[in-house]
């Protein structure tokens, strides 16, 4: 399906009857990857989920977004469907844009629950290796970038950066470069006593991209939160123990169970 915000065609999907879920990606990802998982909560629920723009099938920014541009664009999407109350279940980047959106003082709808999955939100603190390492790059990029270095090594900044860069750095436009240079450089961790609803954290104890620890504190700031440790999955805790996030995602929502599974702490 495809529906035209702010001139922008979305490309999303909506599936099942009920209350609604809305599912957030992560970054680089689209909304095929979450399919088993959508398949699960439109089993008995309306689950409604979207290529944020620069992802999947749903065009760039016509700029650099940060996640309050994201955050903008989800709620006049949302709003679209004159949703009075909604359920979110979010992947890392997608977390974010639940963060900052809960923090909104008006909101046309009430979030009733939050699944957090491998989220994103919390600004990791540099290593003093990272620090000299940072502070070194920035004094090689201002060197190389001078009138008479840059005429003989036109590519010298560019080779830097993508030395330096990650995977989704490099692989992304110049666009999408700078929306998330904007997006991980910002720490959302004070907004996450804010979140009132209940919540359940889905974690894998080996994600190195947001690691346990993350979880750990979500779990300290948020007041009804539990958090459920797939052992032995990464990032993508989702995919690589369905069985286990499918059963407590049922069991948060109250369709086969009547408790969440067991909360490890």
């Amino acid at each position: 399906m495809v529906k035209k915000i702010d001139s922008i065609a979305v490309n999303y999907i909506d599936e099942g009857e009920g209350d609604i879920i809305l599912l957030l990606h992560g970054w680089g990802a689209n909304i095929t990857l979450y399919a088993g998982m959508i398949g699960v909560l439109a089993r008995h629920h309306r689950v409604i989920a979207l290529d944020m723009p620069g992802f999947g099938k749903t065009p760039e920014p016509p700029e650099p977004w940060c996640v309050d541009d994201y955050v903008n664009f989800v709620v006049r999407f949302m709003a679209s469907f004159r949703a009075s109350k909604i359920s979110v279940v979010v992947h890392s980047f997608g977390g974010r844009v639940f963060f900052k959106m809960n923090a909104r003082e008006r909101l046309p709808f009430a979030i009733e629950k939050v699944v957090l999955i491998d989220s994103a939100g919390i600004l990791p603190k540099k290593s003093f290796r990272q620090k000299v390492s940072l502070r070194c790059y920035k004094i090689g990029r201002a060197v190389m970038s001078t009138r008479v270095l840059h005429f003989l090594y036109p590519d010298a900044v560019e080779d830097m950066r993508r030395k330096r860069g990650s995977a989704d750095y490099n692989n992304a436009t110049p666009t999408m470069r700078a929306t998330l240079v904007k997006v991980v450089n910002e720490d959302l961790e004070p907004l996450m006593h804010l979140v009132k609803c209940p919540a359940l954290l889905i974690w894998g104890d080996r994600d190195t991209a947001t690691p346990l620890s993350d979880a750990k504190r979500m779990e300290e700031l948020i007041p009804d939160a539990g958090l459920v440790v797939c052992e032995g999955a990464g990032h993508f805790s989702f995919a690589e123990q369905a069985p286990k996030v499918h059963g407590a995602l049922e069991a948060f929502f109250n369709v086969s169970r009547e408790s969440v599974p067991e909360v490890l702490t």
